[in-house]
């Protein structure tokens, strides 16, 4: 159960990251061709960082639960 949890949290920053990112363009608070706010920019690079963390964090999880089903598959073979 609290794997599901984090997992969940986990794509949900994923998600919320990647809203950072877009938001500014989605929203239009980003005028079109002219160079990027500040604003533009704070969301760019922690909407990135949130969303580069969490698919890191989701990819560690899913390598360390292969390695356990792994581990479980050979010693069942035993």
């Amino acid at each position: 159960m609290k794997a599901k949890l984090g997992v969940g949290a986990l794509v949900v920053l994923f998600l919320a990251g990647l809203w950072l990112v877009a938001s500014p363009f989605a929203v239009g608070y980003q005028p079109r061709g002219e160079e990027y706010l500040d604003a533009t920019v704070n969301d760019l690079w922690v909407g990135g960082g949130i969303a580069a963390l969490s698919f890191v964090a989701l990819v560690i999880y899913a390598a360390d639960a292969l390695r356990d089903l792994a581990h479980r598959g050979k010693h069942a073979d035993s």
